[in-house]
């Protein structure tokens, strides 16, 4: 359980030191990695304790995940505000380049 722990401080250790210009490939690839050693944890938990020292480790793992997910929102948000941004600028651009019929005459009535 100690080596599993220790996997996981350092792949959260090498994400938090560059945690503002991490892009979303990267988390998508830390959270890939991690995975396997959390399933791993997860069968060696339901299967036995755990000592105080493995708690106070994972629980500082669990604050750093925390930290990890505010990025991730961070990202999502931007995300989103791009979206909608182009969207905005799309309804804008169709609103002037409205289809006309190239062969439409325009007439005038005099008063």
């Amino acid at each position: 359980m100690d080596n599993l722990i220790l996997n996981l401080e350092k792949l959260s250790q090498s994400v938090l030191e560059q945690l503002d210009q991490t892009t979303y490939e990267e988390l998508v690839a830390f959270v890939e990695s991690r995975q396997p050693i959390l399933d791993e944890m997860s069968v060696i938990i339901s299967n036995g304790a755990l000592s105080q020292h493995q708690r106070d480790r994972i629980q500082k793992l669990l604050h750093n995940d925390m930290l990890i997910e505010a990025r991730m929102r961070s990202l999502k948000q931007e995300a989103s505000d791009w979206l909608r941004q182009r969207d905005a600028a799309k309804i804008q651009r169709n609103a002037y380049e409205s289809a006309y019929s190239v062969d439409s005459l325009l007439m005038d009535q005099r008063k």
